[in-house]
């Protein structure tokens, strides 16, 4: 019938909604973000009980007056493991929150669904590493997905060349005198100028600029590039970034900078 259709998403947030039902917000590939009710999903043994954050499914929806409602689900898969961990918890946490930010309603973003959701499994493949290993690979995994995000929804870093100057960004590695400003109202500009909140040194800005490559960067041992700080550092320019062009940062930021 024309007012139902399929909805296949991630639950990216829920909350109460009267005594028993459940708001949505899923990350659609074909609708961005929807907004959803789930009637009676806060009941016990409710058959809409899995319709909850972290979950990937595919659901019968019904429009109404004010908001669509949820009917049928089919559960493709439930990331909840990852709350096993604040390390993993944070950084899905924290993807999430970015789509929120960037995803228009209604308009959906090509790439968006399916490279959180690889991200996400990415997160549960660490849950039985080694702490150290997890909450170091946690963290980068919540940069580079960072910086795809924003390219994918129109608010890419300019990794490329200097805003001011528009000489190419080509950090001298080794030279460790050499410092890159970050201005966030602008870009990247070569030397430490006024309005920099963060400077960044040559090897930091070589790791940003890798990030957005299908993979983390890696040492020919296979173990992470970059130390734990220097992705702290990347971080808080993500931050910063969001802050400028976004209006805000995502709240699980300071979760992320406890590990």
């Amino acid at each position: 019938m024309m007012n139902e259709r399929q909805v296949e998403g991630l639950c990216l947030q829920a909350s109460a909604l009267g005594e028993q039902d459940r708001l949505l917000t899923l990350l659609s590939a074909e609708e961005g973000l929807v907004r959803i009710a789930a009637s009676g999903a806060r009941k016990p043994l409710s058959r809409l009980a899995a319709a909850n954050v972290l979950t990937h499914f595919r659901g019968e929806v019904k429009r109404g007056r004010s908001l669509d409602r949820l009917g049928q689900i089919s559960v493709f898969h439930s990331y909840g493991r990852l709350g096993k961990h604040l390390d993993t918890l944070a950084a899905a946490q924290w993807l999430l929150e970015l789509c929120l930010l960037l995803v228009p309603q209604g308009q959906p973003l090509e790439g968006f669904l399916d490279l959180v959701l690889h991200r996400l499994d990415q997160l549960e493949q660490l849950l039985e590493a080694p702490a150290a290993q997890r909450q170091a690979e946690a963290l980068a995994t919540a940069v580079q997905t960072a910086v795809q995000l924003m390219q994918l929804g129109g608010y890419a870093l300019p990794l490329s060349c200097d805003c001011r100057s528009g000489e190419p960004l080509e950090p001298p590695l080794g030279n460790w005198s050499w410092r890159c400003s970050v201005i966030p109202a602008e870009g990247f500009c070569i030397g430490p100028q006024p309005g920099a909140v963060l400077l960044l040194n040559a090897s930091e800005l070589a790791l940003l600029q890798r990030l957005p490559r299908p993979q983390l960067p890696r040492c020919g041992d296979g173990s992470l590039m970059g130390p734990v700080p220097v992705w702290q550092r990347l971080l808080t320019l993500i931050s910063f970034w969001c802050s400028e062009h976004l209006g805000r940062s995502p709240r699980s930021l300071a979760l992320l900078r406890q590990d």
